[in-house]
């Protein structure tokens, strides 16, 4: 934040809208002095005042620290009017007959195609849509459409979390122990804490230079901060890449030793990695749900597969043996097979002299029976 930007746009602010410098003061709680100064470029305001005269001007912070011409409040609400009259749809139903419940410290993957209803049924725990029918309950309380009781106890992380990009890490923490009303003393223990754990405790560079990696640690520190008793994140490993992947579901991991972690993801294997517990949605209904091992039993071992060296071996083992091709021919699959099946086709093998790569039973996984669900 530049002091003579700050300078001239308080400065502005305040003459645009008639008010005195001692007004302004008593309103932030602070003194004349300390106005004048904000408005000479001499110094520039704590941090933790910035929403405070962000408020008292009705702007944002942004445009606080900038001053740049945005879009206003009106235009926003008839592009969507606009949109709305433009675009009308008939009602539809985007979550239907849903039921489940994430156990105490465990990790549960929440799956599904775009559409499914995975963002809605997490806005709908957070109290910010309606349920037409049903209840959600967390630590034993009933969430409510418009409060916020129940959102004492979860943490929230966005699919692409927003910051102030001018603040460090550690002063972006106290600005939102602030706003919780948080004690100061535990604010500033709880925040190096969680920097610790989150890989960023030695990073002191505003938020705007950091990587979408970095971003995302920071937002699941943001999210811990009150000790939630549930963690919500929204597709928190998408656009990353492998080295990032892994640093966030090793900080969900961790996270699960005292809080229960609810996330939504396109990425079966981190599902597969890290869940104790998985639900799929479809069309707004629970396709599947359970253990990884539970969800294994669902669909059982599709059979084997074989592959050689050559395309006329793989050719008379296709006669014996017919089944899907794959790899340019070299590939047999013998869907639906038992491993006894497996065994007449290794006998077979030996006794005619064919040759191969591999042979394997093809175990279910996640991704197949996901592919079959949202297939039909």
């Amino acid at each position: 934040m530049n002091k003579l930007n700050f300078s001239r746009t308080i400065t502005k602010l305040r003459h645009e809208r008639n008010i005195t410098q001692e007004e302004l003061a008593a309103f932030v709680g602070v003194t004349k002095a300390s106005v004048s100064k904000w408005e000479t470029a001499q110094s520039l305001p704590d941090i933790l005042l910035l929403p405070v005269l962000a408020s008292f001007f009705d702007i944002s912070i942004d445009e606080l620290i900038g001053y740049e011409p945005q879009l206003s409040k009106e235009q926003i609400r008839k592009f969507y009017h606009t949109l709305a009259a433009d675009f009308a749809v008939r009602p539809f139903e985007a979550v239907m007959e849903l039921s489940f419940s994430v156990p105490e410290r465990s990790v549960y993957g929440f799956i599904g195609p775009n559409g499914a209803g995975k963002t809605t049924t997490m806005k709908m725990i957070l109290g910010l849509l309606k349920m037409d029918s049903g209840h959600i309950t967390i630590n034993g309380q009933t969430v409510c459409y418009g409060q916020n009781i129940t959102n004492q106890y979860i943490g929230y992380l966005p699919d692409v979390p927003e910051f102030y990009g001018f603040l460090t890490p550690f002063e972006y923490l106290l600005l939102c122990g602030e706003i919780t009303g948080m004690q100061r003393e535990d604010i500033k223990s709880r925040s190096k804490e969680l920097l610790q754990l989150v890989g960023l405790n030695n990073v002191n560079k505003r938020i705007h230079g950091f990587s979408r990696g970095m971003k995302q640690r920071l937002g699941i520190a943001q999210a811990l901060l009150n000790r939630p008793r549930l963690l919500i994140c929204d597709e928190p490993t998408s656009a990353l890449d492998p080295a990032g992947r892994k640093e966030i579901l090793d900080i969900l991991q961790s996270v699960q030793n005292y809080a229960a972690v609810l996330f939504s993801t396109h990425i079966l294997a981190d599902v597969e990695r890290i869940c104790d517990e998985i639900a799929c949605l479809h069309q707004g209904k629970l396709a599947f749900h359970g253990t990884m091992e539970e969800i294994r039993t669902i669909q059982k071992g599709s059979g084997f597969q074989a592959e050689f060296y050559r395309k006329e071996d793989a050719e008379r083992f296709f006669t014996a043996f017919p089944g899907k091709r794959g790899n340019d021919g070299l590939l047999i699959i013998c869907e639906d097979k038992t491993e006894k099946d497996m065994l007449r086709a290794m006998a077979y093998l030996a006794e005619n002299q064919i040759p191969l790569q591999c042979i394997s039973m093809q175990e279910a996984t996640l991704e197949n029976l996901f592919m079959e669900v949202t297939e039909k």
